[in-house]
């Protein structure tokens, strides 16, 4: 939320209602966990006071923040702007701010007994609507103007509470609203009638190597957040900013594979969007074929091209990666594992641990590392789909030693010779005993061809992710 959207909400939504803190805290019952089965989920049970109304304890704060406290009106503007405030405790010893001086008329009454009125109050997040510069002007400007307070609140309001449900392709019911928000993401639908073979040929004839488009079509898609819908590779924002500029895309290397990517989709009719993840199907094709399988990796068209009017850039900068285990990288070292931060990623993108695993050996094999480093790479085929990143990991005639920097070296066991490096995010599939017995399965002999078949459809998975318009 911005500063405008801030105000509206906290005055808004203290424009009715009132807070609960009429009473001794101390002697409430336990929380809804802890209480008895008898109290039935509900707890904090008050065995001195009915517990609603003007005897309710909840906050201990207690005191409504406008005269008319059951009314849709300006009244929280008319009473933080027009008084001078103090702190003062709450019958629940709780502290909270009342006016210096307020005329009996100006105050709420008794939420009981409407002969009775009772002292306003404030939170310290309202008066900071009256005492920080920036939102002091935007208050002021509501307190002038009702009707653009009550348009922005209710902007707000919509925007706090479909926050969390994608974009407007999701959205079902007669209520919908017509008009496009920026914070929705929007992206326009895409060509669907293009040539996809000829456009698979061009990338092909293209030069782009095989981890190039891999990484980039990754990449584009990874940003995909299952806890709110956004991001992933429709709408090709890995062009825009702020994406284009991230450390974990690789901006140098970025910009020159979607040069020619870009070239390609405006000589076809095609997105820029669809022809990425195309890139990328195409280069696990090939390093499927590599491996000796011939596979053609499910695409469905119809992807659009975002613009950076359709962009809220600010708000895409939560979005940055801060780590990558499918690609090996770490922006920098935190307190959170690096292993940790690969399985919070793969959460967000939906996946499972098995998918995880699939996904990370394939991505080894195929050599898409952040940077082109050689952590994790167990094999002497890069560029082959193929098992041999768990081969060479569960092999026993290896052993693994800690070296400068948090990364490990894989040793022969006899001579001593180093063979592979690699990182936290490649070993953890060998210490996790889960993770190990994922690993096993794909390093047994024959199920090279379940490998590349497993691979397939999780990173489909993954492109499709934001594609609420094809059935799944």
């Amino acid at each position: 939320m911005n500063d405008e959207e801030t105000v509206a909400l906290t005055a808004g939504g203290h424009t009715v209602g009132k807070a609960h803190g009429n009473g001794d805290a101390s002697v409430l019952g336990a929380a809804p966990e802890g209480a008895g089965i008898e109290e039935q989920g509900l707890g904090w049970s008050n065995p001195n006071q009915k517990g609603h109304a003007s005897n309710a304890m909840t906050s201990g704060i207690e005191g409504a923040w406008t005269t008319h406290p059951t009314k849709w009106d300006n009244g929280f503007f008319d009473m933080l702007l027009n008084h001078e405030w103090e702190l003062k405790k709450s019958p629940a010893g709780a502290w909270q701010w009342q006016p210096v001086e307020i005329s009996e008329k100006d105050m709420p009454v008794d939420v009981e007994d409407p002969s009775v009125r009772r002292m306003p109050m404030m939170t310290d997040a309202d008066m900071a609507m009256k005492l920080d510069p920036a939102y002091r002007a935007i208050s002021e400007r509501f307190h002038a103007d009702p009707a653009l307070f009550s348009d922005t609140f209710a902007r707000a309001w919509f925007k706090l509470t479909h926050r969390d449900m994608g974009p407007k392709a999701r959205y079902i019911g007669p209520d919908v609203p017509a008009e496009d928000l920026i914070w929705q993401d929007p992206v326009p639908a895409g060509p669907t009638g293009y040539d996809v073979a000829g456009v698979k040929a061009r990338i092909a004839a293209s030069g782009l190597s095989l981890s190039d488009m891999v990484a980039t079509a990754w990449d584009s898609a990874r940003t995909y957040r299952g806890s709110d819908m956004r991001g992933g590779a429709n709408g090709a924002r890995i062009r825009l900013a702020p994406q284009k500029d991230w450390e974990g895309n690789e901006p140098d290397r970025l910009a020159r594979v979607l040069a020619v990517l870009g070239r390609i989709a405006a000589e076809t009719g095609a997105s820029v969007a669809d022809v990425i993840v195309l890139a990328g199907n195409l280069g696990v094709e090939q390093a499927a074929k590599a491996a000796g399988f011939d596979v053609t990796v499910p695409f469905a068209p119809g992807r659009g091209d975002a613009t950076d009017e359709m962009t809220d850039a600010e708000s895409f900068d939560v979005l940055e990666p801060l780590a990558d285990g499918y690609r090996n990288w770490l922006k920098k070292d935190y307190v959170v594992s690096p292993e940790e931060l690969m399985l919070d990623r793969t959460q967000l993108l939906g996946l499972t641990a098995h998918e995880m695993t699939v996904l990370v050996g394939g991505m080894r094999a195929m050599g898409t590392n952040h940077g082109g480093t050689s952590h994790g790479v167990f094999t002497d085929r890069v560029g082959a789909l193929t098992t041999d990143f768990f081969v060479n990991l569960t092999d026993m005639a290896y052993s693994w030693h800690p070296v400068d920097g948090g990364t490990y070296e894989l040793r022969d066991r006899k001579t001593g010779k180093v063979k592979w490096t690699a990182t936290r995010m490649d070993l953890v599939f060998g210490s996790n005993s889960i993770l190990r017995a994922y690993a096993e399965v794909y390093a047994q002999d024959d199920n090279a061809r379940k490998f590349v078949d497993d691979f397939v459809a999780a990173w489909t998975k993954v492109m499709n992710a934001d594609r609420f318009d094809v059935a799944a």
